[in-house]
């Protein structure tokens, strides 16, 4: 068993999981924030150096999983670790956000695709050295992921 505690609280326009943006390609320009509770405030040294964050948080709002999902961007079935669809085992989210500045206790994002209130388990810097692989290879997205700048969550995985 593992117990998380949070770091912080993502702050969103997003207050219902339908509609949201999927992605983050799919939430461009669309700004957010991050409080970070006082006692984490000094891990935050030298972040405002990066332009983007992994950011790593509990999909609170998921409620059980399944090992076959549907999906936004596919109608045929595939194996929840062939996803990024959130009702999986453990309900742990991750997405890559911009930046755009720190103040104390407080990051302002840009790209967000995070309900609001969601708990913030971590935050990792975005290096594209590390990060960013030229060749690699999507399997099914790569014939589909051009249309997660559009598609919106439905609701389906509550």
């Amino acid at each position: 068993m593992f117990t998380f505690v949070p770091i912080g609280t993502v702050h969103s326009p997003f207050s219902d999981i339908a509609g949201m943006p999927i992605q983050p390609n799919g939430a461009r320009g669309i700004q957010g924030s991050i409080e970070i509770r006082q006692e984490f405030v000094a891990g935050l040294r030298d972040l405002e150096e990066f332009t983007h964050v992994i950011l790593i948080y509990a999909l609170h709002r998921c409620t059980g999983y399944s090992l076959e999902v549907k999906p936004f961007l596919d109608p045929e079935p595939h194996g929840i670790f062939a996803t990024r669809a959130p009702r999986r085992p453990n309900a742990i989210g991750l997405s890559v956000v911009r930046l755009a500045g720190i103040q104390g206790n407080r990051l302002e994002i840009e790209d967000v695709d995070i309900l609001d209130g969601t708990p913030l388990l971590d935050i990792k810097p975005y290096v594209p050295a590390f990060d960013s692989y030229c060749e690699a290879k999507a399997g099914w997205f790569d014939t589909v992921s051009h249309n997660a700048t559009t598609i919106r969550s439905d609701g389906r995985f509550r």
